[in-house]
């Protein structure tokens, strides 16, 4: 967490931007755009965008799913020139690109490479989770090709690309339910590009305590699942602790558990925390702040919609402004709401310690 820990003293800023759109947040004039532009490539490939028939069938599904991710990557690139160089990290969730497709994929690699391009920490949260060659094959979002291309190179040699190609991540979220063995791939991954990782520990949504608050027998330890949990995710990153005193393996720890938050915060020393649920889930700054470290560091808190579609509430948009005026809009006010946050964050923190 070395470079993180860097850029977020850097910017004094521990926010990262949640980049998850969805139609809905999108501004209508870029969706209504992205409409008219699949309709006119459907004209050229001679369907008729006015048949239902025709509209509803695969060749022209897949043209809107391409127009609609672009129209994506474009929303994304609009946030990016708001905050690149306010916060030091963003995490886009790939469900929302998956939803679109192949050509959602495209637009969710774009948008890792343009926060890279940006000197931005990007957080891929594809929260994957397996055992051996899966967990190898689902390593490739760190360690880049499962292959280097050299002439005459046997397929079972066991010799990556590597680089940051396709994926351009920094960081994965992992699901660590399988244990050690669905662990070691990706901290081997890590460890070749100076990557990190950040294990689902302590989840902000509600219905997780049905699974991670169950108690444990007391002649095993006692405890609940999620202490457990936090307790071997610590345990799992003691090697590659690095020059900021954190491992490479992180923890999810939500925001809307701050009692949680704090126990864990104790007993995990060296491990960093991406803490979700601020904003829109429930989560306070005062709720975060005890998830941070004396020093007021080791931990990054995200934030999507209430930066990402924070053009929703400007009293100054109008569905009648041009698409260019729209995207100014959204970059303009992500980066209101980014500087807020980092604000809101800074004085928690500092009044906590």
């Amino acid at each position: 967490m070395d470079r993180l820990t860097a850029l977020i003293q850097d910017k004094q800023n521990p926010t990262v931007v949640g980049l998850d759109p969805r139609p809905e947040l999108l501004p209508g004039q870029l969706i209504e755009q992205a409409r008219q532009r699949a309709a006119g490539s459907m004209a050229r490939m001679g369907l008729d965008p006015k048949d239902p028939q025709q509209t509803q069938g695969e060749q022209a599904q897949a043209v809107w799913a391409d127009h609609l991710a672009r129209a994506y990557l474009r929303f994304n690139l609009a946030i990016l020139e708001g905050v690149a160089d306010l916060v030091p990290a963003v995490k886009p969730q790939i469900a929302m690109y998956e939803a679109l497709g192949p050509w959602g994929i495209r637009a969710y690699t774009g948008t890792c490479r343009a926060a890279a391009d940006r000197g931005l920490y990007v957080i891929g949260d594809v929260k994957r989770g397996d055992i051996g060659s899966t967990a190898e094959a689902y390593a490739a979002h760190l360690d880049g090709l499962p292959l280097s291309f050299a002439p005459g190179q046997a397929v079972d040699e066991p010799a990556r690309a590597g680089g940051r190609f396709p994926w351009y991540e920094d960081a994965l979220t992992i699901n660590v339910y399988l244990g050690s063995d669905g662990v070691k791939p990706f901290l081997q991954a890590a460890e070749h590009i100076q990557g990190d990782l950040f294990a689902l520990v302590r989840t902000s949504n509600p219905s997780g305590s049905q699974i991670q608050e169950l108690g444990l027998d007391p002649d095993s330890g006692g405890g609940t699942i999620y202490q457990r949990l936090g307790g071997l995710v610590e345990t799992w990153g003691q090697p590659s602790i690095g020059e900021s005193g954190y491992s490479r393996l992180g923890a999810v720890v939500g925001a809307t558990h701050p009692e949680d938050g704090a126990l864990l915060r104790q007993a995990m020393p060296h491990t960093f925390f991406l803490v979700p649920g601020y904003g829109a889930q429930g989560g306070s700054a005062a709720d975060v702040a005890p998830m941070f470290d004396r020093s007021g560091g080791g931990a990054v808190v995200n934030s999507s919609r209430g930066i990402i579609a924070a053009w929703r509430k400007d009293p100054d948009y109008s569905p009648q402004r041009s698409v260019q005026a729209a995207l100014g809009m959204v970059t303009r006010d992500a980066r209101r709401a980014a500087q807020a946050m980092k604000d809101d964050l800074n004085q928690a923190i500092k009044e906590a310690r």
